[in-house]
């Protein structure tokens, strides 16, 4: 693989992740508006699947329909996959109404630790000392990161436990996503695994439902929301990854812990303290233990 095309793929997969860690701060934001978790999931799932239909279409056109065409099993398998990534927006969301969104993205990050013990049950096998090294980092990485040490007070723990549910639906989402139907576009892929988010998206909404649903969110969050949540990072990412590999591009997409909390301290003016930036480093030194020999491997 030339360089230039690693740089492409680094260049995609960090536009992705820096995109994704814009989202929390967005929300937050529509919260402080008055808007519901509802309003924000259903405006963002909405919104990001008439954005993926056009781009599917065009695609289409554009090669004269000369794309391979998804099987009912490829479909069906893909919305299963897909229910969690409704799950992680929810669970994601209802974190941050409760804590802030520096220690809301900590919290998802627990993926790292959480998706080894996940290979760990699928394989039946220990993991490697690099990996449970790097699951520990990870822990003592949130410990500060979370503000634990200086801190007299613990955070709120509704946002932990959303922020513990959204990471393991996340950890989900990673291992079916690189599974599943992938001799599929990842435009078909993206749009058929957030037809199933949908499903679950819509069903929250249905079930929180106060009587009433501000459309406007449509317009003032909803086109953000779904263009840095449901559209952009999902389309590049797919697109760099194939250039990064999986070690390098999982050591780039972890930009999104450093931009989201930048977003937080400068937008929402949280505060972030200097063990709390430590916290961030230590979990950003993990990924990159956990992914390394990925990319050794990957030059031999």
């Amino acid at each position: 693989m030339s360089q230039t095309n690693i740089l492409k793929g680094v260049f995609l997969v960090g536009l992705g992740a820096t995109s994704y860690g814009m989202l929390a701060t967005f929300v937050k934001l529509a919260y402080g508006e008055g808007y519901t978790t509802a309003e924000v999931t259903s405006s963002q799932f909405i919104l990001g699947l008439l954005g993926l239909l056009l781009i599917n279409a065009f695609t289409k056109t554009r090669k004269k329909g000369a794309v391979t065409k998804a099987t009912q099993k490829d479909i069906m398998q893909l919305m299963v996959a897909g229910t969690s990534l409704g799950l992680t927006s929810i669970f994601y969301y209802l974190a941050v109404k409760y804590i802030p969104v520096s220690i809301g993205i900590v919290m998802l990050m627990q993926t790292v630790w959480m998706g080894v013990v996940l290979e760990g049950i699928l394989s039946r096998t220990f993991p490697s000392g690099r990996k449970v090294v790097a699951a520990v980092i990870v822990l003592v990485g949130t410990a500060l990161a979370t503000n634990l040490v200086e801190s007299s007070t613990f955070p709120d723990w509704r946002g932990i436990m959303w922020g513990l549910l959204a990471a393991a639906s996340f950890t989900t989402t990673m291992f079916t996503s690189n599974r599943v139907a992938v001799h599929l576009s990842s435009a078909q892929r993206s749009l058929y695994m957030l037809i199933g988010g949908a499903v679950i998206v819509f069903s929250f909404a249905a079930y929180t439902w106060t009587g009433s649903f501000n459309t406007d969110i449509f317009l003032k969050w909803g086109i953000l929301l779904s263009l840095f949540g449901t559209i952009i990072p999902p389309m590049l990412m797919n697109a760099g990854f194939p250039h990064t590999g999986l070690g390098l591009g999982s050591i780039v997409s972890s930009l999104e812990l450093p931009v989201s909390v930048m977003m937080a301290f400068i937008i929402l003016d949280e505060k972030v303290t200097a063990i709390q930036w430590g916290g961030i480093v230590l979990i950003i030194a993990a990924i990159i233990i956990m992914n390394i020999h990925s990319r050794k491997g990957q030059n031999a």
